[in-house]
């Protein structure tokens, strides 16, 4: 009993026959941490939304379901481990049949099937618990767009996985801009997105346990490129992962957007890519041969480090959990269950790499990420990769200050000769340093910071009579009138005709 729903997924090829594959065949190891499991809805006032199955013209405001796992430790008593039948029960929600009853789920979704194989998928235990308590640590966190249409849970065991090594992941579903559909792959169905991802970067603020300088994006298919928009947009982000994400197969959409901005895209980028698509699945598919080759989005990257792989025994269905337990098989290029569910692994432990890389500074790690797969013990056959090194960033004012800022603006002329050294083009310009010292002067529980700042300033340029100028006005702020006096008589000396100067001596003589 399918219900008449199209669902329009990003190459994703016509199955065959069945495949059997389990959590357990897939054999991630868990790390150090037990995982706990939250679900719950936001709801964002700022849009309005229709709930389709309804057929009403009734509008709410958007509803976000929202995902989340977490690093825990169990409560004996209280902690209950989730089966994957539990999993799917918010499928039903997030596709707005919320009543189903839990014997139709295998009939219902154009993306499950009703084979003995798939039914026992449903009593499989998961790693993840529910109702265990967030540790008091911090930990980096990973916000998770879904592919077409997709729900937030389409990648469970990968998060899972992520959280038992010391990771949040959030997730919400893909849905579209007014129902749960999208309009066909749009940029307005990419835009919709990333605006549900910045909503789940506003959230992460609500929890104590989430290291707000560790943020990660990673999405899979649709939400590949709906994360690369919203890293253009969000200078917050500190790692992009991409599961054959669709910025590499429709960069044409991305470039629509008026956010596109390849200048703003810094950060590290790693695509994973499914094989190569056969000829013949090209040709009756009508799939471009370009696809196979192509990739604009990681050929434009200049000013970030960015890692393509291509996993030589993946389709692109078997990026999700849901891919490799449930999706059909296609005869003409799949591999078999075993080499899919072996894939699946160590692409999970290559992002788990990627991450401790780029999130944790972890130097094992590092090295990984630069290895060649032989030289991580991996044959060409079944891995491949390439890389690229950003372009020679700059170091310039705004980095330097974010230096001072480190170190609560003190010791701001040690700072300089230290950074000039290692970066000998760094300029600081008077007006940059004048207007900032007289920012943080002004503001009465940073004016030791803004003294130093123009201390820095007249140790660079030690003829400028406004500095000085500057300088005593600060003092003058903070009630230190003796040096208001003196660097007001020192600008003077530089410059006689400073009349503010002459004003303030005359006030402060009176």
């Amino acid at each position: 009993m399918k219900t008449p729903i199209l669902l329009a997924v990003v190459l994703f090829q016509v199955s065959f026959v069945t495949g059997q594959t389990s959590l357990e065949q897939i054999d991630l190891k868990n790390g150090a941490y037990q995982v706990g499991f939250k679900h719950y809805t936001l709801i964002d006032s700022t849009r309005t939304y229709r709930v389709h199955n309804a057929y009403n013209n009734q509008r709410i405001h958007r509803p976000v379901p929202v995902s989340l796992w977490y690093p825990t430790e169990l409560v004996q008593g209280k902690s209950e481990q989730l089966t994957v039948l539990e999993y799917l029960e918010v499928l039903k929600e997030e596709e707005e049949w919320e009543n189903l009853p839990n014997a139709f789920l295998l009939d219902w979704f154009p993306y499950l099937w009703n084979t003995p194989e798939n039914q026992a998928h449903l009593s499989e235990k998961t790693s993840a618990f529910s109702n265990s308590p967030f540790l008091d640590e911090k930990f980096p966190v990973v916000v998770y767009a879904p592919s077409y249409q997709a729900s937030s849970i389409e990648n469970f065991a990968l998060f899972e996985y992520l959280a038992s090594n010391g990771f949040v992941v959030i997730s919400s579903p893909s849905r579209g801009t007014d129902t749960r559909w999208f309009e066909g792959g749009t940029a307005k169905d990419m835009q919709t997105q990333s605006r549900d991802v910045e909503l789940l970067l506003q959230e992460i603020y609500t929890y104590d346990f989430i290291d707000f300088d560790k943020v990660a994006l990673m999405g899979f298919s649709f939400g590949g490129v709906a994360n690369t928009l919203t890293v253009m947009k969000n200078q917050k982000v500190n790692a992009l992962v991409s599961l054959d994400g669709t910025e590499r197969y429709n960069y044409a959409v991305l470039a629509k957007s008026p956010y596109f901005n390849l200048d703003n895209f810094d950060i590290p980028y790693v695509h994973f890519a499914q094989k190569e698509i056969p000829e013949e699945v090209l040709t009756s598919d009508k799939i471009p041969a370009e696809l196979n080759y192509e990739f604009r989005m990681y050929d434009s990257i200049t000013n970030s480090n960015a890692y393509s792989y291509r996993f030589h025994d993946l389709n692109h269905a078997y990026f999700s959990s849901f891919g490799v337990l449930f999706a059909n098989r296609d005869k003409r290029q799949d591999k078999s269950d075993a080499k899919i569910m072996a894939s699946y692994k160590l692409l999970s432990e290559h992002v788990l790499q990627f991450l401790n890389a780029t999130l944790k500074n972890d130097e094992q790690a590092k090295t990984y990420l630069e290895n060649s797969p032989e030289e991580n013990g991996f044959p060409e056959s079944l891995l491949s990769k390439t890389m690229k090194k950003s372009n020679e960033k700059v170091f310039d004012y705004k980095d330097y200050n974010d230096l001072a800022q480190h170190q609560d603006y003190q010791d701001l002329v040690l700072l300089y000769q230290k950074t000039v050294a290692e970066h000998p083009k760094l300029q600081l310009e008077e007006g940059m340093l004048n207007s900032l010292g007289l920012w943080l002067s002004f503001d009465p529980e940073r004016t030791e910071q803004g003294i130093n700042v123009f201390l820095l300033a007249i140790y660079l340029y030690p003829k400028s009579a406004n500095l000085y100028d500057s300088l005593a006005e600060a003092y003058l702020y903070k009630n230190d009138t003796t040096n208001a006096r003196i660097y007001f008589k020192k600008s003077l000396e530089l410059n006689p005709g400073n009349q503010n100067a002459l004003n303030r001596l005359q006030q402060l003589e009176e």
